[in-house]
């Protein structure tokens, strides 16, 4: 049920009926907030067995959220001040809990994938064991910070159970996979669409860059924006998705070349917060030791959905026509709208915890009560948004040599899988002899290369990374890179096997067996730059996380042109040589990088 409550559906219905239908325990008669019950007296009768602290006992009977007398709260290892605990004098209807927990440092307060942000989730994993009350904290100008109520209030998207947790994972996988297999799924349909329109190769091409080159734009304005505390992940999520299902019925029906074009690329515009936020809402979820698993589902979706769009479309399109594989878009992402209108709950701690303000301001007619996100929010200007988002990026990328090298990096390799559009048909279709369907199933190495990459990045993680960083905390951000050291030398191999195995003397799978190795170090490599870049500066993540995905999605997209007269003219294996000479220059990089990257972060204005 609470899914649903915080689910699109539940928040028009709660909007609809004035808060009848799906209301907030603070909607219900009676409800009396948890923090209020906090006595002086229980709290000195903790600081009499206290040796930390002095005697209190002459406290006078003051709010207790009045810093004036609060008792003084110890700070542990973590930076996290605490209220010392006690056992409670009296039942409270709704609570099984017994102690009191004040907090100096919440981990919402923190930066996103950072070492501080990991102390923090570490004190509050241990935090929600004895289940305590949560008094908040008051600022110096009196107002008091609405937090969660509990240390395993249920409202904190951390504190759900892995089922709850999982189903929202299947729903960002889902919606991510639709969108990144229309861009592809388009691919069988060109042919067609050359015919229908009167079209060149190259401009029939167009059909799948306007797509790509759409969803590298969108993060630009839907990550920010999911950022701002009062618009949360689900509004840009369901908003954009349902204008994404909606143009996938005259995309299908377009009659023109230029209608056909506009819609595709309003379309992958549309979307883009896929990708944009999917991984802020697994974020919000899980702490920094699972994140990494979490990520990895996510991003399989990604990498996998464009290699198995040929395939869904492959064989119908030559029967059906070209206009089959768009119809199919509309089936896949149709009931994935659906699914997530009826339960995908808001993960946004920001927007939950300033939605809770609201509805206690409403409550007790207090102005005082606020959320830290309103107050964050309230400091935030237009122009300050766009200098983080876009600026700062543009900034950092131009002057850090970390980023300048990830960035150019893993937007060639993102082009090269995209360049591989265009060389299979020539492949396999044109020395082989495979019809549509057939050329489908050949993407399926790509799939399989992303199965061996998940298995290995995630084996890495749990016998390796997560007991190291349980004993010794967080290290180095380079000790991320160090699969990455391996894996990018499959990529170069795997291309090299490929361009020159391709010959009609020698059997079709030798030179999918090359795909597959480059499959599997893509991903591989990925992961690792994708949890890097967020470590070593935690202050411009998302804005970066943007920033890359834009330059990953131009490369693709002029790939995607020049890679069918780049295979046309050199030949197959001549073409992917030269890119992959260029991906061995990377090896040398991401080597660079590990073994330099200390020493480039201390000198760099922006990294931590």
């Amino acid at each position: 049920m609470s899914i649903i409550q915080e689910a699109p559906l539940g928040q028009l219905l709660y909007f609809i009926t004035g808060g009848k239908v799906f209301a907030y325990p603070e909607d219900k008669p009676g409800f009396e907030i948890p923090w209020e019950h906090v006595t002086v007296a229980e709290k000195t009768a903790d600081l009499e067995t206290s040796a930390e602290t002095p005697d209190t006992t002459a406290l006078p009977e003051k709010d207790p959220l009045d810093e004036s007398t609060r008792p003084p709260a110890h700070a542990d290892g973590n930076g996290l001040a605490h209220v010392p605990t006690t056992r409670s004098t009296e039942a409270r209807p709704g609570l099984t809990r017994s102690s009191t927990t004040s907090r100096s440092l919440t981990r919402e307060q923190t930066l996103p994938y950072s070492p501080e942000r990991f102390d923090v989730e570490q004190s509050e994993s241990l935090e929600r064991g004895h289940s305590s009350i949560i008094v908040p904290q008051k600022t110096s100008d009196g107002v008091v910070l609405v937090d969660w109520y509990t240390t395993d209030d249920p409202a904190n998207p951390q504190n759900w159970n892995s089922w709850k947790k999982a189903l929202v994972g299947l729903q960002i996988f889902l919606y991510t996979f639709a969108v990144y297999c229309t861009s592809a799924i388009y691919t069988p349909s060109q042919e067609g669409v050359m015919r229908q329109f009167g079209l060149t190769y190259a401009e029939g091409s167009v059909g799948l860059s306007i797509y790509v080159a759409g969803y590298g734009i969108g993060p630009l304005i839907f990550s920010p924006l999911s950022e701002i505390p009062i618009v949360g992940r689900n509004i840009p999520y369901i908003i954009s998705f349902t204008l994404f299902v909606i143009l996938c019925v005259p995309t299908a029906l377009a009659d023109s070349y230029a209608s056909l074009l506009v819609l595709r690329f309003l379309t992958g515009f549309m979307g883009s917060p896929a990708l944009a936020t999917g991984g802020a809402t697994m974020q919000d979820m899980y702490g920094l030791l699972k994140l990494p698993y979490a990520l990895t589902a996510w991003v399989a979706a990604a990498f996998c959905a464009p290699a198995l769009g040929p395939l869904l479309s492959g064989f119908s399109v030559v029967v059906k026509g070209w206009r089959w594989s768009l119809w199919e878009s509309l089936w896949m992402s149709g009931p994935v709208l659906v699914f997530m209108f009826i339960s995908m709950p808001e993960t946004s701690s920001a927007n939950i915890l300033l939605r809770r303000a609201k509805r206690l301001r409403k409550l007790t007619g207090r102005t005082d009560l606020r959320s830290q996100s309103e107050i964050d929010q309230g400091n935030t200007t237009l122009s300050k948004i766009i200098a983080d988002q876009l600026i700062k990026p543009t900034e950092i990328f131009l002057r850090d040599p970390a980023v300048f090298f990830t960035n150019v990096y893993t937007s060639l390799i993102y082009g090269i899988y995209y360049s591989y559009f265009e060389a299979f048909p020539l492949a396999y279709i044109g020395i082989y002899g495979f019809n549509l369907g057939q050329l489908g199933l050949v993407f399926l190495c790509i799939i399989v290369g992303c199965i061996l990459g998940s298995a290995t990045y995630c084996s890495y993680v749990y016998f390796y990374l997560e007991p190291d960083i349980k004993k010794n905390g967080l290290r180095a951000q380079e000790h991320r890179l160090v699969p990455a050291l391996f894996s990018s030398m499959l990529l170069p191999i795997g291309m090299f096997w490929f361009g020159w195995t391709v010959r009609d003397d020698i059997h079709w799978i030798v030179s999918v067996i090359g795909l597959t190795f480059f499959a599997m170090g893509a991903f591989i490599l990925f992961q690792c730059i994708f949890m890097y870049l967020p470590l070593t500066y935690p202050q411009y993540a998302a804005s970066l996380f943007a920033a890359n995905d834009f330059c990953r999605s131009s490369m693709a997209a002029g790939c995607i042109i020049f890679g069918h007269p780049l295979y046309v003219n050199l030949g197959i294996g001549r073409g992917i040589s030269i890119l992959a000479g260029l991906l061995c220059g990377g090896v040398l990089g991401i080597w660079a990088l590990w073994y330099f990257g200390a020493t480039l972060r201390a000198r760099s204005r922006f990294a931590i």
